[in-house]
């Protein structure tokens, strides 16, 4: 991946000309410029423009920022945090519609993903830090609407409007501003399916999912077939579908069938 840095300017109006004319001269090798880049670090709220995968494998994109000139608000961080909170205690839905006693939160399996998108093998094309992020991301906003699972009958469109309007409340309490844009860009490239990092942690979702599934199934005994029927046929990249297989064929053996 390419990229350029450069200082941050005492004139950011002259460097916001260099933007224009940067992107137009990369037009011919990008589809999209957006606002937010994948590799931000706060210390250094630099020009950085990056070359990079775009909404398919087929585009490339350049990712332009200009360093968030408001810095956060302390109180902002934590009433944004003490609403996360719920994320740690509110327990996942279709663990307490199967009988199982204290089951993981919501936070519990994001956390686990996250640590998937860590541990995975560098892919072409593949921004890990980004897959932890969107990890980290993709639920958040059950913190507010709680864990809608099919069973709620909850049509696919709704739930995601809800969804939606939960997330947008939650980066009004952490004060708008760059950090705020990001997670919900993050959500929306989840939630659209839209990126390569989007695919793997959707996998990712699906492989936590029956991991727990079957670690309840040897805790408790129980038999947890759904879950894995839910997910069979829809892993969308060969390391999801590696891993899932490999999780089956530990049950398999679990079950000495």
């Amino acid at each position: 991946m390419a990229a350029v840095r450069l200082l941050s300017p005492p004139n950011i109006t002259r460097y916001s000309h260099f933007c224009v004319s940067l992107s137009h001269s990369l037009q011919p090798f990008i589809s999209t410029v957006t606002p937010f880049s994948r590799d931000f670090h706060s210390r250094n709220p630099a020009l950085r423009v990056s070359a990079g995968n775009g909404s398919n494998s087929k585009e490339r994109r350049a990712d332009i920022v200009l360093g968030d000139p408001t810095p956060l608000n302390p109180s902002s961080a934590i009433d944004f945090l003490m609403l996360c909170h719920q994320l740690k205690t509110t327990k996942r839905k279709g663990w307490i519609n199967h009988g199982i006693e204290g089951p993981e939160s919501i936070a519990d399996h994001m956390y686990r993903m996250s640590l998937m998108a860590l541990i995975v093998d560098d892919l072409p094309g593949v921004n890990r830090e980004r897959c932890i992020k969107i990890a980290i991301v993709h639920d958040m906003a059950e913190a507010i609407v709680g864990d809608i699972t099919p069973s709620d009958g909850v049509p696919k469109a709704k739930k995601s409007k809800l969804e939606r309007a939960a997330l947008n409340e939650m980066c009004q309490i952490l004060g708008g501003g760059f950090r705020a844009d990001e997670i919900k860009e993050l959500w929306e490239e989840y939630e659209n399916n839209s990126s390569l990092e989007a695919n793997l942690v959707k996998d990712f979702d699906k492989i936590e999912m029956i991991l727990q599934a079957l670690e309840y199934e040897i805790e408790h005994g129980k038999i947890l077939d759904e879950f894995f029927l839910s997910t069979k046929g829809k892993f969308q990249t060969e390391i999801g579908k590696n891993w899932a297989a490999e999780v089956i064929a530990r049950r398999k053996m679990d079950s000495g069938n």
